[in-house]
């Protein structure tokens, strides 16, 4: 009994890495293969045909449209009157059919303000908007 008791005392401790190595490979899978089905794929792979004609996409050209607190409109950073934005919006859709107007209003500034910036964005067609907010 003595003796069994001296061989377990003698033995050296031994660290075996071989699981660790296989559960290291096991997430490196896991992660490669999550990776691959979060790829957006807007349409099926197929092979398209050859034109001269070929355009790029475009980009959206994006506008920020600014109502502080005072009511002042500012049009990416340029003070602009209300009546004046219309006329603006349309040329820039007219240069850019993509043109994408984001709305920043302060939450201070009274409705009817809001609303007038709104109509002037609404009065040409076609034209792309959103309006900014912040997570709460």
């Amino acid at each position: 009994m003595r003796r069994i008791h001296d061989e377990l005392i003698d033995r050296r401790p031994e660290i075996n890495i071989v699981p660790m190595i296989d559960v290291t490979f096991a997430l490196l899978t896991f992660f490669i293969l999550a990776t691959l089905f979060l790829t957006k794929s807007e349409g099926l792979p197929v092979n398209l045909p050859v034109s001269s004609q070929a355009r790029l996409q475009q980009e959206p050209v994006r506008m920020t449209i600014s109502v502080d607190l005072a009511g002042k409109v500012y049009v990416d950073k340029t003070e602009v009157a209300v009546s004046a934005l219309g006329p603006q919006l349309a040329e820039a859709k007219r240069k850019n059919p993509n043109t994408l107007v984001v709305l920043n209003a302060d939450g201070g500034v009274t409705h009817d303000r809001v609303v007038a910036v709104l109509d002037q964005i609404r009065s040409v067609p076609g034209l792309k908007m959103a309006i900014a907010t912040k997570r709460p």
